[in-house]
C-alpha cells in the first residue's frame, strides 16, 4: 500500500485551477490519430502483456478469491464518472465494482462523483479536485477532453494515488514508459467494427448515412472516427452530414430531422452513444423513416435493449458491462498483495453484437453474463 499522498496544493491545485479557467477546449476528433496507440499495437510492442492480459482476463472470468489477509484499515478509493446520461453503463460498472470488492474481503471507502459527459469538465475539475483532497489511495477517471488529459499527467507524473483509467484501452503514446496503474473498459474500435461490418452489409455497401458524433474528443474518434473510416472503403457509401451532439438526445433529434430533410433517401445513421441513438429514433419515428433508415446503438445497455426489441434499434455492441468493475477489484487486490506486477497495463473486456434478428434466448444468455453482478438495474444517482 502506498503513503497517503499529500492534500491537494501548489503545482497540482494550479493545474487544476487552469483546467477550470480553460473551459475548456476539447480534442477535435479529426488529427492525432497516432496520439493514440491501439490495442494490437501496444501488445506488438509489449509482447509480455498478452501473457498479462490473458491470465487477468481469466481471473475476472472465475470466482472471487477472497484476500487471505485484509488489510487493517479500509483502502480508500475516489471515483469521478461522467454517469449522468441514459446508458447505464457507468452506474453498472460502479455496483460490479463495489460488489466484487466485497467478495474479495477488501475493505474500503468510497467517495463516487457524477456528472454529464465532457460539456462538464469545469464540473468534473471541482470534482477532481474535492476527490483528490480526500486523499484516497485510487482514483478512477476518464479520458476524453484535453483537459482530462493535462491534469491526468500532473498525476502521473506526482505518483499518487494509483491512476485507473476507464472506458480507454487505448494507451497515449507519449505516456510510454509512465501510464496509469490500470487502463480497463471496452474496445471503442473493436464494437465499432462489429456494428460497422454489420451496418454496410445490411445496406448492400451504398447510399447515404449521417454521422452524430459524441462530444469532441476520444470517444468520437475511436467510434465515429472508426466508421467513417470503414465506410470510406466503399466508394457508393456517402457520409452526407456530421454533427456532434455532447451526447445530448435532443440534438441528436433535431440533426436527424435536418438531415432527414434534406436527404429524405437516407440509408443509415451511425450513432456515438445511447443518448444519440435514442434522439435519432425519435426523429425516425416522427417521419416514418424507422423502417427504413438503419441505426445503431452502442454499449447495449438497458435502453438500447429495450430499443431493440422494438424494433427501433437494428443493432448495437453489448459490452459485458460488469467485466470493467470486477476488473479493477482485481487489480486492487493484486496491489494490496505485493502483486502489482501481474496486473496488465490494458484490460479490454468482451463486447457481443446483438441485432434485431437475435433470439430472445441468446439476447438473454448475454445478459446474464454481462450483468452479473450489477442485476437489478441500479436506479440513476
Amino acid at each position: 500500500m502506498q503513503h497517503r499522498p499529500p492534500p491537494v496544493s501548489g503545482p497540482l491545485a494550479w493545474v487544476l485551477g487552469l483546467a477550470l479557467v480553460a473551459g475548456l477546449g476539447a480534442a477535435t476528433p479529426a488529427g492525432a490519430e497516432n496520439e493514440y496507440i491501439r490495442v494490437e499495437e501496444h501488445l506488438a510492442r509489449h509482447p509480455e502483456q498478452r501473457t498479462l492480459m490473458a491470465a487477468f482476463a481469466e481471473r475476472v472470468r472465475e470466482p472471487a478469491v477472497p484476500l487471505a489477509t485484509p488489510p487493517e484499515a479500509p483502502v480508500r478509493i475516489a471515483v469521478v464518472y461522467p454517469g449522468l446520461q441514459t446508458s447505464d453503463y457507468w452506474r453498472r460498472s460502479l455496483v460490479a465494482f463495489e460488489a466484487r470488492l466485497g467478495r474479495l474481503d477488501i475493505p474500503y471507502e468510497l467517495k463516487a462523483f457524477f456528472s454529464r459527459p465532457s460539456v462538464d469538465v469545469d464540473l468534473q475539475a471541482k470534482q477532481l479536485a474535492e476527490a483528490l483532497a480526500w486523499e484516497p489511495d485510487y482514483l478512477v477517471f476518464t479520458l476524453d477532453a484535453l483537459p482530462h488529459k493535462r491534469i491526468i499527467e500532473r498525476l502521473l507524473a506526482r505518483g499518487e494515488p494509483r491512476l485507473i483509467l476507464q472506458n480507454i484501452t487505448t494507451p497515449l503514446a507519449e505516456w510510454q514508459g509512465h501510464l496509469p496503474f490500470l487502463h480497463v473498459g471496452f474496445d471503442h474500435v473493436q464494437g465499432t467494427r462489429l456494428i460497422a461490418d454489420w451496418m454496410l452489409e445490411r445496406a448492400d455497401h451504398r447510399g447515404k448515412y449521417l454521422m452524430l458524433y459524441f462530444t469532441p474528443g476520444y470517444v468520437s474518434r475511436m467510434r465515429g472516427g472508426t466508421f467513417a473510416a470503414m465506410a470510406a472503403d466503399h466508394p457508393e457509401v456517402e457520409q452526407v452530414a456530421a454533427f456532434f451532439t455532447d451526447g445530448d438526445s435532443d440534438r441528436a433529434y433535431r440533426a436527424t430531422r435536418r438531415t432527414l430533410e434534406a436527404h429524405p433517401d437516407l440509408t443509415m445513421i451511425f450513432a456515438s452513444s445511447t443518448d444519440v441513438a435514442l434522439g435519432a429514433l425519435r426523429a425516425l419515428r416522427e417521419t416514418g423513416k424507422q423502417e427504413t433508415v438503419l441505426l445503431n446503438g452502442w454499449g447495449g445497455g438497458a435502453a438500447e435493449r429495450e430499443a431493440l426489441a422494438a424494433g427501433g434499434l437494428d443493432v448495437t455492441a453489448l459490452r459485458l458491462n460488469d467485466d470493467n468493475g470486477i476488473a479493477m477489484a482485481e487489480a486492487i487486490k493484486l496491489d494490496l498483495t505485493g502483486q502489482a506486477r501481474r496486473v496488465p497495463d490494458i484490460f479490454a473486456g468482451d463486447i457481443a453484437l446483438i441485432t434485431r434478428d437475435t433470439s430472445p434466448e441468446a439476447t438473454a444468455r448475454l445478459e446474464r453474463r454481462a450483468f452479473r453482478l450489477s442485476e437489478p438495474s441500479p436506479e440513476a444517482p
